[in-house]
C-alpha cells in the first residue's frame, strides 16, 4: 500500500488583486521506505506541497482542490484537533530554519522530552534517556550535558540536528524534511543524510525532501519530483531524472549545478527560465565611477592581507576569579596570506573558526593574540577611530542572508547610499542618487529598484542589493560569508558568476567562505581547510581537489557529492 499520496492537488492564495495558484493538478506518491525527492526553484510550490500535507498551510493559502492519503485514510478533511494529533506523532516535520522549531527559552531537554510524552507511552526517566539517545542518534557529542543547554548554545548545524531529533522522537509514519541541510557543511550533511537513509530503510518510514540541493537528490533520494512555477514537471527514479532528463527545464537546472570534478570559467544558467540571463552591464573601469579614485594612497607590494598566529577566545563560564574562568578557543593560531586580486577560500565545518577568522579581519572581533596586516598595516594595532574607518572603507561583507543584513524599514535607495554618506563619497545627494541608481543597474537589478523596500525582493535579488552596497565604497577587499547557500541552484550560478566579473573588472581581492566544496573549486584560486579552530592546510584549489595533504582534507572531499548520476555540462 502506497503510504503517503497527493492526489490533483491545487493550492490557491487569494488576495485584493485576485488569486495567485501556487501548486496545481499535483500528483505524488511516497511508498514505505522510499525517499522521494522535491525539487524546482524557490516560489515552484515545494514547500507549499509540504505545508498542506500536514495541514500548515499559511492563510489565507488554502485546498482549492485535491485530496491527501496518510496508508489509504484520507487526512486534508480531518478537523484542526485531528491534525494536531496526526503531527510528530504519525508525519513528522524538519524545517529548513531551526530556530523557528526551537523554543528560545527552553532546554533541549524539555522540548524533546515534551514531545515524547505527548506522543509515547513512557513515564518522565524513559522520555528523558530517549532524548538523550535521540541526540546521540543524530550525531551531537556528549549528548548527556549538551541535552542540558539551550539553542543559542549549538552552532547552525547542531540545532538543524536538534530538529531532526525533534522530528523522529514519536517515531512517525513519515517524514516531511523541507531543505534539510541547506545550513550543514559537507561532513555534518553526510551525516545527516546516512542518518535519514538508514532511518527509512531500518523503520521503513517514507520520506519526502524538498530541496534545491542536487547532491543531496543524488545521494539520498529513490525517485524525483520537478517542480516548475506550481506545475510538476517531470517525476521519475533518481537516476533517470539526473542521467537523462526529459524535460527542458530540468536539463537546464542540472546543467547549474556546480561542477565537483573540474573548474570552469563560468557558472551554467537555467536558461529556460526567462529571466536567468546575465542582467549585469559590462564594465568599462576607466570611465564608471566604481573604477575611480581607488587609489588608497599606498603603494604596498606584498600580500594584501597577511593572518599571523590568530587566536580568538570566547568566555564560557565567568567567575571573580580568574582562575575559574572557562575559555573556549574558536581560532587557535591561524597563519595565511591573500594575495592582492586574489580569491581565499575557507573550508570546514560548522563551528570550524572560518566566520571568526572573517569577523577578526573585518573588526567585528578583537582578537585574542595575533595580528592581522591589511596592505602592510598592522589593524590590530589601530587606535583612532578615523584611521579605523580609513580601513573599513577598504573592506566590506557580504552575509549569508541578505533580509537579516538589509533594514526593511529603509528603501533600497537610502540602505546602499549609506556608507556612502558615511564616507562622504559623493558631493550631493543628487550625485548619491546616481550613484545608488547605477550600481543597482550594474549588479543586474535595474535603477527602479531604488524605490523598492527589501520585501519586495526575492532571496537572489536582496544578495545582488547586498552586493551593490559592499561596492559603495569602491573596496579592494571584500568578505563573502556564506553568500549564496540559502539560495537555488539558478540563483547561485548568477550571483556567482557576478561576483566573479565584479573581480575581474575591478581587481578585487575577496575571502570566501563556504560548505559548497564544487562552489569553492569553481571560485576559489587558493583555499584554507579549517577544523576546530585550526587552519590544517592551504593550498592552491586544483592542488586541494587533485591531491590534498591533510587526512582531513581527503576525508572532506570523499564526503562532497560526486553527482555521478549528472550529464556532464
Amino acid at each position: 500500500m502506497t503510504l503517503l499520496e497527493v492526489k490533483d492537488l491545487r493550492i490557491e492564495f487569494p488576495s485584493r488583486r485576485g488569486t495567485m495558484v501556487a501548486v496545481d493538478k499535483v500528483n505524488l506518491h511516497v511508498n514505505p521506505g522510499e525517499v522521494l525527492g522535491v525539487v524546482g526553484e524557490s516560489g515552484a510550490g515545494k514547500s507549499t506541497i509540504g505545508n498542506a500535507v500536514i495541514g500548515l498551510l499559511e492563510p489565507p493559502g488554502r485546498m482549492a482542490a485535491g485530496e491527501v492519503y496518510l496508508q489509504g485514510e484520507r487526512i486534508d478533511n480531518l478537523s484542526d484537533n485531528a491534525k494536531r494529533k496526526l503531527r510528530g506523532k504519525r508525519i513528522g516535520m524538519i524545517f529548513q530554519d531551526p530556530l523557528t522549531s526551537l523554543d528560545p527559552l527552553q532546554t533541549i531537554e524539555k522540548q524533546l522530552v515534551e514531545t515524547i510524552l505527548l506522543h509515547l507511552d513512557l513515564n518522565e526517566n524513559e522520555a528523558q534517556q530517549r532524548a538523550v539517545d535521540l541526540l546521540r542518534q543524530v550525531g551531537i557529542p556528549d549528548p548527556d550535558h549538551r541535552v542540558k543547554q539551550y539553542p543559542h548554545q549549538f552552532s547552525g548545524g547542531m540545532r538543524q540536528r536538534v530538529v531532526i531529533a525533534l522530528a523522529l522522537c514519536a517515531e512517525p509514519e513519515v517524514i516531511i524534511a523541507d531543505e534539510p541541510t541547506t545550513a550543514l557543511d559537507v561532513s555534518i550533511q553526510a551525516q545527516i543524510l546516512e542518518l535519514i537513509k538508514k532511518l527509512c530503510i531500518e523503520k521503513n518510514v517514507g520520506m519526502m525532501i524538498i530541496t534545491h540541493d542536487m547532491g543531496v537528490i543524488a545521494d539520498v533520494t529513490d525517485r524525483v519530483a520537478v517542480m516548475y512555477r506550481g506545475n510538476l514537471v517531470e517525476e521519475g527514479p533518481t537516476a533517470k531524472i539526473l542521467g537523462d532528463p526529459d524535460h527542458p527545464y530540468t536539463q537546464s537546472l542540472i546543467s547549474a549545478v556546480p561542477r565537483p570534478d573540474k573548474r570552469l570559467d563560468r557558472f551554467p544558467l537555467v536558461e529556460y527560465i526567462e529571466s536567468a540571463g546575465d542582467a549585469k552591464k559590462s564594465l568599462d573601469v576607466a570611465n564608471h565611477w566604481l573604477g575611480q579614485a581607488r587609489d588608497f594612497g599606498d603603494h604596498y607590494t606584498g600580500p594584501l592581507i597577511h593572518v599571523e598566529n590568530l587566536y580568538m577566545r570566547f568566555l564560557t563560564k565567568n567567575s571573580m576569579f580568574k582562575s575559574k574562568r572557562e575559555y573556549f578557543d574558536a581560532v587557535k593560531d591561524a597563519n595565511f596570506e591573500i594575495n592582492s586580486g586574489e580569491i581565499f577560500g575557507l573550508v570546514g565545518e560548522s563551528g570550524s573558526g572560518k566566520s571568526t577568522i572573517a569577523r577578526m579581519i573585518s573588526g567585528l572581533y578583537t582578537p585574542a593574540e595575533g595580528s592581522i596586516y591589511f596592505a602592510g598595516t598592522d589593524l590590530t594595532q589601530i587606535t583612532t577611530e578615523k584611521k579605523r574607518d580609513y580601513f573599513r572603507r577598504q573592506m566590506q561583507m557580504i552575509f549569508q542572508d541578505p533580509f537579516s543584513s538589509l533594514n526593511p524599514r529603509k528603501k533600497v535607495l537610502d540602505i546602499v547610499a549609506e556608507p556612502i554618506r558615511f564616507h562622504g563619497l559623493a558631493s550631493s545627494r543628487a550625485e548619491t542618487e546616481t550613484i545608488v541608481r547605477d550600481l543597482l543597474d550594474h549588479v543586474g537589478l535595474g535603477d527602479k529598484a531604488a524605490l523598492k523596500y527589501p520585501h519586495e525582493f526575492s532571496g537572489g535579488q536582496r544578495q545582488r542589493i547586498s552586493i551593490a552596497r559592499a561596492l559603495a565604497t569602491r573596496p579592494r577587499f571584500l568578505i563573502c560569508d556564506e553568500p549564496t547557500s540559502a539560495l537555488d541552484v539558478s540563483i547561485q550560478a548568477q550571483i556567482l558568476n557576478l561576483l566573479k566579473d565584479l573581480q575581474a573588472e575591478l581587481g578585487l581581492t575577496m575571502l570566501f567562505i563556504s560548505h559548497d566544496l564544487p562552489v569553492i573549486r569553481q571560485m576559489c584560486d587558493k583555499v584554507g581547510v579549517m577544523r576546530h579552530g585550526q587552519l590544517l592546510e592551504v593550498a592552491d584549489t586544483e592542488q586541494l581537489f587533485e591531491n590534498p595533504q591533510h587526512e582531513y582534507s581527503q576525508h572532506l572531499l570523499e564526503l562532497m557529492p560526486k553527482l555521478s548520476n549528472v550529464k556532464a555540462a
